[in-house]
């Protein structure tokens, strides 16, 4: 990989995405605190062990310094969804990053050319949406800003092949291609089951051995996260079922928080 690679955020899909950048080279990732960069130390520990060959955690150095990423070509934020809080650190991050560096967000449901723009850099950003867990998964849609140039295009290509992924360029709509057909499909098993009481366990097991789908919509729902997939639901415009939107009211939002429409331990 060409790049030198700075992350912003300590959630799963920053900590998946340097763990999987973490084989081909150094991966410096900036979390907001203390207790935020211990999580993702176990994180990306963990994610690193999962890799089949030598994956060395210590590829990635967890830093609380915003300074730290001065040095690298390329950073993607992996922040929460919200414009508002991308939008507050691209401007902290505009005063580090190098003038040349690429540019990404993994965001899965906002407008890529607002995030562009608040950036300040417009010509040299991207969308990046990558899918947990990250080091497993294979693709990532790239959507660009009108305003993206040819180098951008072809560097943002050439960072998911040396991350091991297949680019497939989407527009920038709302859900861009994945969210925007498989949440629907997601919610109408919500429906189904507030319709018809079914428990999870049975709705899962026939969309597994049915149709063939590895995960059930209601498994899936949970290992997404409850309140990430009702606000996709809001930014594509889809119908969040009633049940899903009381449990995230409840803080149940699924395997993050130890319960959804499953309980875990």
């Amino acid at each position: 990989m060409h790049e030198r690679l700075g992350i912003v955020g300590s959630g799963a899909i920053a900590c998946g995405l340097a763990a999987a950048a973490a084989r081909h080279g150094e991966v410096v990732l900036w979390a907001r605190s203390d207790g935020s960069a211990q999580r993702a130390r176990a994180a990306v520990e963990k994610a690193c062990g999962k890799l089949s060959g030598e994956v060395n955690a210590e590829h990635v150095s967890i830093v609380q310094d915003l300074d730290a990423l001065g040095g690298v070509t390329a950073v993607v934020e992996a922040v929460v969804e919200d414009v508002a809080a991308k939008a507050q650190l691209w401007g902290a991050l505009g005063q580090v990053v190098d003038d040349g560096a690429l540019l990404g967000s993994t965001t899965s449901s906002l407008s890529v050319a607002d995030l562009a723009q608040a950036s300040g850099a417009p010509e040299r950003f991207v969308g990046l949406h990558v899918f947990n867990p990250v080091p497993k998964m294979k693709l990532v849609e790239l959507a660009f800003p009108a305003e993206a140039s040819e180098d951008t295009r072809a560097r943002s290509v050439a960072l998911c092949e040396g991350l091991g992924k297949t680019a497939v360029v989407v527009p920038d709509i709302p859900g861009f291609v994945v969210n925007r057909l498989l949440f629907p499909y997601l919610f109408s098993a919500v429906a189904l089951q507030e319709e018809t009481g079914l428990p999870a366990e049975s709705i899962d097991t026939c969309m597994q051995l049915g149709a063939g789908h590895p995960m059930g919509p209601l498994a899936l729902l949970d290992f997404v996260g409850l309140d990430v997939a009702q606000a996709i639901g809001d930014a594509i415009g889809s119908a969040v079922p009633a049940s899903l939107t009381a449990l995230v009211d409840d803080g149940r939002l699924g395997r993050k928080s130890g319960a959804g429409f499953y309980a875990y331990d």
